[in-house]
């Protein structure tokens, strides 16, 4: 089993135009940085065993013991038009599947850019644009043991490895993945999210829990065909959200 996200490791998993070209670097400070001003055609990926920067959402970092996680960056040009916040949602969506078919385990989206295992977190996206460009970095938690997982993070993370006590081909995983969010990518640039809508929903990890929302306690209701969320608080008021910082109570 390889231990590395490099060239000669995954280029032999790859299926379609994602990934084309493939970069890679052992080492970097972030793969969304190898991307940024690159002038490199869609689809290209940025792949690395290890950031020293890693970002999430809110300016959180990201942390990971080297070749542990899958930490990947997609270079996209999507229509003016399209919305970021539904990209993210795409990713997420992609990242779910990719991880179900490897562990079967029902994997879920939490709005608005996590994925969920057993009720902890093993995945996050953040999408930036700059100059028209969009940057969509993936961070997945695959073979990290529990002690190697952060603490006092927001919401409790897990990894694949300790959600089932076994071990993943990375590079594998990282293939797997690219093929779902190549399809999802088409598919939500020819329908919007109206075309994966129905495995969204069913994977909408907040629908009907209790949440608090930039610190309003209230009721997730479902996510929406535009991508927000819709809540109700618990004065009655029903809410769209179209960004935000949502915990959930365990």
């Amino acid at each position: 089993m390889t231990d590395m996200l490099s060239s000669e490791a995954v280029e032999l998993h790859l299926r379609g135009r994602f990934g084309k070209p493939y970069l890679y670097e052992p080492e970097c400070e972030s793969t969304q940085q190898l991307l940024v001003d690159s002038g490199l055609p869609e689809g290209a990926v940025a792949a690395t065993d290890h950031q020293t920067g890693g970002r999430g959402r809110l300016g959180r970092t990201w942390e990971e013991p080297a070749g542990s996680s899958v930490l990947v960056s997609v270079l996209l040009h999507p229509p003016a038009e399209r919305r970021l916040p539904e990209l993210s949602l795409v990713a997420a969506l992609a990242v779910a599947e990719t991880v179900e078919l490897a562990v079967v385990l029902a994997a879920q989206v939490k709005w608005p850019n996590d994925v969920m295992l057993n009720r902890r977190k093993v995945a996050g996206i953040l999408s930036e644009l700059s100059d028209g460009t969009v940057v969509v970095g993936i961070g997945i938690n695959v073979n990290q043991t529990r002690d190697q997982l952060p603490l006092g993070a927001p919401t409790e993370p897990a990894s694949l490895r300790t959600a089932t006590g076994t071990t993943y081909d990375r590079a594998v995983l990282l293939g797997s993945l690219l093929m779902r969010l190549e399809r999802m990518y088409d598919v939500w640039l020819d329908a919007g999210l109206d075309g994966i809508y129905g495995g969204l929903g069913a994977r909408d990890f907040l629908r009907g829990r209790r949440i608090t929302a930039d610190g309003e306690p209230a009721t997730a209701v479902q996510i929406l065909r535009d991508g927000r969320l819709e809540i109700e608080t618990d004065s009655g008021e029903v809410k769209a959200l179209e960004s935000g910082e949502v915990l959930f109570a365990r």
